[in-house]
Parts: structure tokens; sequence; C-alpha cells
């Protein structure tokens, strides 16, 4: 059970990296009530989410 349970995880954060790097890729705007956030934002969050990925994946291996 812990092994399916961080393997979802990672699973999971690897997908919002992904979406993150599209943002990076592809530059879209995205808004936020009237104020646009910035692309560097999603910089940051490629990196929590993949390093989080890396994580999950690493430590379902050690199991």
């Amino acid at each position: 059970m812990p092994k399916t349970a961080l393997k979802v995880a990672g699973v999971v954060f690897l997908l919002v990296a992904l979406l993150h790097l599209s943002r990076l890729a592809f530059k879209f705007n995205l808004v936020v009530g009237e104020s646009v956030v910035p692309v560097w934002v999603n910089a940051i969050g490629f990196a929590i989410a993949a390093g989080l990925s890396f994580w999950m994946f690493k430590s379902e291996k050690n199991l």
C-alpha cells in the first residue's frame, strides 16, 4: 500500500510539474482576479513539483 501511494503522489506531482513547464514554454497569461501572475512564479512551481515527484519515486523504490 505505501508503494502505491508514493507512486500515485509521484505521478500527481509530475503532472503538476508538466503544467508549470507548459506555461513556461508557451508563455500564456494566467489571470487571478484582475492581476496577471508572472511567468517566473511557474519556474519556482516547476522546481518544487519536479523535486517532490523525484522524491516520491525515489522513496517508492527504497521501500
